[in-house]
């Protein structure tokens, strides 16, 4: 073998080298990426020469091997590329930092469709991280090149000599350091590729078999995919999980290159959204698993893929640096996540209601924290309604019908039923509610955050015509301060709040004086409660409640004021603790109830027994009691001991009336 030359390594910046050897990546599996995408470059290189007639012959069909030598500690990545030739060895191996692709794809550049992934220089000495010796060889595609043979062992010194191969393209060969011997297990490389190599558009080999899927999704037309397609890859990047609700196709090269796809998963509570999930490639070379800088922070929860090279990264791949472009790829994320929702509720108005549960914690989120995503979102923010719908008939908006293809029959497809979830449950828009309630309630927004516990009092606002949102999502309770402050003109009280004049009616027996006590009827009622509870702090208030059937209606209710209740809900959220019920709040007594006028009369027994108490007193007292723990049940306002006086009350009570 004929030495060509023996010399030192030339380091751009001095005494870089020992930094690549050991600390430029952080994870010593990195050179096989490196390697792989070195041997992509080449390959894709071979390509553009080909194009501008500069190859003679036909190159061939595209490859990488892998080959292992468990014995002698070796791996070596080998493709059928561009190869170098020995000045080009010289240039780009031995001068560390000098990007050979840069250099390129700037003689090349009318052929900007072959992406050449290197443009550093430094990618090639990863291996020295994991090698005790690295050897090169190479043949140039250039006719009657001849082909050469480089070798370091990890110091500055190198040795370049002839070689005798044969066919264009070029093998890099590490012989492993000891304690770096698991990267001559065929399992482990075969889990690196998937990793890092799986989209590379060149297949890569190993013991025969190829190893990659070579098949990038996102850089595909999206009009040449179906909804399986979309599917099948999500299944492929997420094993296990549920399918996504809709996705979103990006791919723009003006004013950056960009290609990916984006998922909207079905939020589960154990679902870290502060984390990100999406998988960040750079020309199909896989990069990181989190790229919280390009992606808003409320749409962390997304899952898939973008591909970028006009993302700058670190040295090492391994990080993003910061910039105005990182910022302006964030805000065209976002707007095509808004376009697609859009898109989705004016054509597919079903699908997205179907969705909305959880895509709508993203719009909510997303509109609290971006006011550029807020203004193309805030027309497709929905709430579920106890609103029917049936007003659209009743002429506020005219129902359409239209004949179906088969000419036999009328589908109705009036905005009502677009409304609608599989449940027959019905959406709304904020504005269209305000419009809608004009009359009934204008600029006043009655609401329910927990539709069980608040359920007596949504079916009161119910029965007397009024219109309740429901605002149950985690996020809602912030969400409700940012809508009175895009609507400075509107109220929002939800249903337990206080009872609008609507829900009241004027008892006009309640006002009558008793000659006996010289008391109204409300009156002795609030004496009564307020004497069983015997609590300073709870506000009792006689209403008569207003309905077609007062049997069907609460004998009282427990109301905890608006401006209070998110007072104490802050202090809770800043102290990191649950959000305790209030001593004070308001006992609302509906005289309207057959249950509250009979107590009247129980509290007026005329038996006295010897101890000065009368049997009819006591049992009033604890039907009081009674009636205030079922309001305060009806609230969750129960502590352990709260429910266990409630069920002895309830024993005493129970015992009383059957006591004969």
């Amino acid at each position: 073998m004929t030495v060509l030359e023996q010399g030192q390594i030339t380091i751009h910046t001095e005494n870089i080298f020992p930094i690549i050897k050991k600390s430029l990546y952080t994870d010593h599996e990195i050179f096989l990426r490196e390697l792989v995408s070195n041997a992509v470059d080449a390959i894709q290189k071979l390509k553009m020469v080909s194009y501008s007639g500069e190859v003679d012959g036909d190159v061939g069909e595209p490859e990488i091997t892998i080959s292992l030598d468990k014995n002698n500690k070796t791996l070596s990545v080998s493709d059928n590329g561009i190869g170098m030739t020995v000045e080009e060895v010289k240039k780009y191996i031995n001068q560390v930092a000098f990007s050979s692709a840069e250099e390129f794809i700037q003689k090349y550049q009318k052929d900007a469709d072959q992406q050449i992934i290197g443009h550093f220089g430094l990618g090639f000495y990863s291996c020295f991280m994991v090698a005790k010796k690295v050897e090169v060889d190479t043949l140039s595609y250039q006719a009657g090149a001849q082909a050469v043979h480089w070798s370091c062992d990890g110091s500055p010194q190198f040795e370049l000599s002839e070689s005798d191969r044969s066919q264009r393209g070029t093998t890099v060969t590490l012989t492993l350091q000891d304690e770096e011997a698991e990267y001559v297990e065929p399992a482990r490389i075969r889990q690196l590729v998937k990793t890092y190599c799986d989209f590379m558009p060149v297949p890569i080999k190993m013991e025969g078999e190829e190893i990659n899927s070579h098949q990038a999704l996102w850089k595909q037309s999206p009009q040449n995919l179906k909804d399986e397609d979309y599917l099948e890859f999500y299944r492929y990047l997420y094993p296990f999980q549920e399918d996504p609700l809709l996705w979103v196709h990006l791919k723009t090269d003006y004013p950056f290159l960009l290609n990916g796809i984006l998922y909207f998963p079905k939020l589960k509570p154990d679902v870290d959204v502060t984390k990100g999930h999406i998988k960040l490639f750079c020309n199909q070379v896989f990069v990181s698993d989190h790229c919280e800088e390009v992606i808003p922070n409320f749409l962390m929860p997304l899952r898939g893929v973008i591909d970028s090279p006009d993302i700058p990264l670190n040295v090492s791949r391994s990080a993003l640096t910061n910039d105005r472009t990182v910022r302006r790829i964030a805000d065209f994320i976002a707007k095509k996540i808004a376009d697609r929702l859009n898109e989705l509720y004016k054509e597919q108005r079903s699908e997205y209601i179907r969705c909305w549960q959880d895509v709508g914690t993203f719009v909510k989120f997303g509109s609290l924290n971006n006011d550029k995503f807020k203004k193309q979102v805030e027309d497709i923010i929905l709430y579920r309604t106890t609103d029917t719908g049936e007003s659209a008939s009743q002429g506020e908006t005219p129902e359409v019908e239209v004949q179906s293809q088969e000419d036999d029959a009328w589908q109705d497809v009036s905005s009502a039923a677009a409304n609608k979830d599989e449940q027959g449950r019905t959406y709304t828009t904020l504005p269209d509610y305000l419009e809608r309630n004009k009359v009934k309630h204008e600029n006043h927004v009655f609401y329910c955050t927990d539709e069980a516990a608040q359920a007596t009092y949504v079916e009161l606002h119910k029965n007397q015509g009024l219109e309740v949102l429901f605002m149950d999502s985690f996020i809602d309770t912030h969400f409700i301060s940012f809508l009175e402050q895009e609507y400075s003109d509107v109220k929002f009280s939800r249903v337990d709040s206080e009872l609008d004049n609507t829900l009241v009616d004027q008892d006009k027996a309640s006002d009558i004086v008793d000659p006996k006590t010289n008391k109204t009827r409300s009156e002795l009622v609030k004496e009564i409660f307020e004497k069983a509870i015997n609590k300073p702090k709870v506000n009792v208030k006689t209403q008569a409640l207003k309905s077609d059937d007062p049997q069907g209606t609460p004998p009282a209710m427990v109301l905890l004021p608006e401006a209070m209740r998110r007072l104490q809900d802050m202090t809770a959220l800043l102290q990191q603790q649950a959000a305790q019920f209030p001593d004070e709040h308001i006992l609302v007594v509906n005289t309207a109830h057959p249950l509250i006028e009979n107590l009247v009369e129980i509290s007026q027994g005329s038996i006295v027994q010897g101890t000065g108490s009368s049997p009819s007193g006591e049992l009033a007292t604890l039907i009081c009691q009674h009636v205030y723990d079922l309001a305060l049940m009806a609230q969750k306002g129960f502590d352990a001991q709260g429910m266990k006086s409630f069920v002895e009350r309830s024993n005493q009570v129970l015992t009383r009336l059957t006591n004969r």
